[in-house]
């Protein structure tokens, strides 16, 4: 989840959800397992574009795309492929979304506190109940639409006044689960910031993504996703290239300045 910006207006943003396509030799049934080798695996320092807003800029010369899922089609992410990226598929986990089509199959029960986004509340992610086919069927979704990995949002609601008495077990079983349910898939799935959890949760994940690690003195925490080969794509969005590329491209780090809408614009390291 991108830190709440207090200096300007927060935007409604069509934040979404996405996976993706199944890696080689994949079962083409739904939730079908795909050996741990047949999945997309980012190395580090592999460039990407991260846009979840505005009107897609399918141009930038990168390898990786990481776009809204329901936003976007299965020939999008087919155009994507064609010209040679892999493409990854954002979706809350972690957030209600009073937006997405499916707003109204989540009981009141598990809607808790407003996470600070327009129209986002935090889920009590005890209730895997309840959670765990929601969380599949957009799952079912993206992969459909061909994603090869999925970046699922807000897996940190324990540290955060949610409404509900979460705690860091609850976390980690959470997001195991939410990896499971991708890899069953064939995707690759990343770890949306949640730092702290970084060394128990590193080998469940293929990737990471974190936001403003720089701003915050944090980049050093992402060392065992580097260490174990995997991408860590990352962004800031108040600090200038010149405070943070040194030392992204020292740590191994994917890093980009973006806005806060996401949208099209950026400047990588």
């Amino acid at each position: 989840m991108r830190r709440p910006f207090l200096l300007v207006p927060l935007l409604a943003l069509l934040l979404a959800a996405c996976t993706a396509a199944p890696g080689p030799g994949a079962d083409d049934a739904a939730g079908a397992k795909t050996p741990a080798g047949d999945r997309w695996r980012p190395r580090p320092g592999t460039d990407w574009q991260w846009q979840l807003s505005g009107r897609l800029d399918t141009s930038v010369d990168v390898p990786v795309y990481d776009i809204d899922g329901f936003d976007h089609s299965e020939e999008t992410v087919a155009k994507l492929h064609r010209d040679g990226r892999k493409v990854i598929c954002y979706l809350s986990t972690g957030a209600w979304e009073d937006f997405r089509p499916d707003a109204d199959d989540f009981p009141e029960s598990v809607i808790g506190r407003g996470n600070g986004w327009e129209g986002e509340r935090w889920l009590d992610i005890r209730r895997t109940d309840v959670l765990e086919p929601l969380m599949a069927e957009r799952i079912d979704m993206c992969r459909e639409k061909g994603f090869d990995a999925v970046e699922p949002d807000n897996m940190d609601g324990y540290r955060n006044r949610t409404g509900f008495p979460l705690t860091a077990g609850d976390q980690l079983r959470y997001n195991r689960l939410i990896a499971r349910l991708a890899h069953e898939r064939g995707m690759a799935v990343g770890l949306k910031n949640d730092l702290d959890q970084i060394p128990e949760l590193v080998d469940d994940f293929d990737f990471a993504v974190n936001e403003q690690c720089a701003q915050y003195g944090e980049c050093a925490e992402l060392t065992p996703f580097v260490e174990a080969d995997k991408a860590v794509f990352h962004v800031e969005y108040e600090l200038t290239t010149d405070r943070f590329c040194a030392d992204s491209r020292r740590l191994g780090l994917s890093s980009l300045l973006k806005k806060y809408e996401l949208d099209a614009w950026r400047q990588a390291c």
